[in-house]
């Protein structure tokens, strides 16, 4: 196990770099263990929103570079991760109750989880938004564990949504972009962390 002192400093360690060395690249290795920590992400009853396009091609980064605000991250990294939310594939039926079903739990119990599923799903305003908020889950995991490894990353939001899903041929009737997330080394030194003290955002009940 990790003590809790090297944790903290990993997370301390962890910031959004805004600009990458392109000279420095990622090993198949450790991009390959940053993904299986993003495929083993929790999510909302396992459910496993997500799909992951890890680009590497530098033309295709340079084209959606302006559909990013022009941000340095998505050209200077080495790995640009899209995580795109699989909004339809968890309304199917097919899949979700394959998804119970492979708990290996009796047929009656399935039954119950898929139905409190479904009464779920049916309350929410919106599934996508819903999918593409669990994605988030996966993002954390690929921050975290790349920092844990010594590798940079950024989360990006700002992006013209239709733009690069067009770029990316992402059949939007099926699935949306969450986010990205910019892989690689930094170029410049951490910016100080900045956060609210303790006390100020967390609360027990005794």
């Amino acid at each position: 196990m990790i003590d809790q002192e090297s944790l903290l400093d990993i997370l301390h360690f962890r910031h959004a770099c805004k600009l990458f060395d392109e000279g420095k690249k990622i090993s198949k290795d450790n991009l390959t263990f940053i993904l299986e920590t993003a495929r083993l992400s929790p999510s909302s009853f396992g459910m496993e929103h997500w799909r992951f396009i890890v680009i590497k091609n530098q033309e295709l980064k340079e084209t959606l570079r302006p559909l990013c605000w022009d941000q340095p991250q998505i050209t200077t990294c080495d790995a640009l991760v899209a995580i795109v939310a699989k909004h339809e594939l968890v309304s199917t039926p097919s899949y979700y109750e394959a998804m119970f079903a492979r708990r290996g739990l009796g047929a009656d119990v399935v039954q119950v989880y898929i139905q409190k599923y479904e009464n779920y799903i049916n309350a929410l305003p919106s599934i996508k938004a819903w999918s593409q908020k669990q994605c988030y889950l996966a993002a954390s995991n690929i921050m975290n564990y790349s920092a844990m490894i010594g590798i940079d990353s950024c989360p990006i939001e700002g992006f013209e949504r239709e733009n690069v899903e067009k770029a990316l041929g992402i059949d939007t009737t099926k699935e949306s972009m969450a986010l990205f997330v910019a892989l690689g080394y930094r170029v410049n030194p951490q910016t100080p962390k900045y956060r609210l003290a303790f006390d100020e955002v967390v609360e027990f009940i005794e």
